[in-house]
């Protein structure tokens, strides 16, 4: 089964006929580059988290040797990519 974009695609190359890049390897570095750039950018976000939790985030940063900011950004990216793993299951 195919996602609506893969058919899209699919219909693009049968039907639309498109031309060959020229200089392929050299856009497909900038591509490359572009989704790089996109995709490991920063943002900066407030939220309101209680006190005693940020105190618990800086005593394990403390441990971990390293920022309490850096460990709160590791832990969601885990959560989020799904590398986040539970001990008690």
């Amino acid at each position: 089964m195919y996602t609506k974009d893969e058919l899209d695609i699919v219909d693009y190359v049968e039907n639309e006929k498109p031309k060959s890049v020229n200089n392929v390897e050299h856009k497909k570095e900038q591509l490359k580059l572009a989704a790089t750039t996109k995709y490991n950018k920063r943002k900066a976000i407030n939220i309101k988290v209680l006190e005693s939790d940020i105190d618990r985030f800086k005593a394990k940063a403390l441990v971990e040797g390293m920022p309490y900011q850096t460990l709160i950004n590791s832990i969601l990216h885990k959560y989020i990519t799904g590398q986040l793993i539970d001990k008690n299951l």
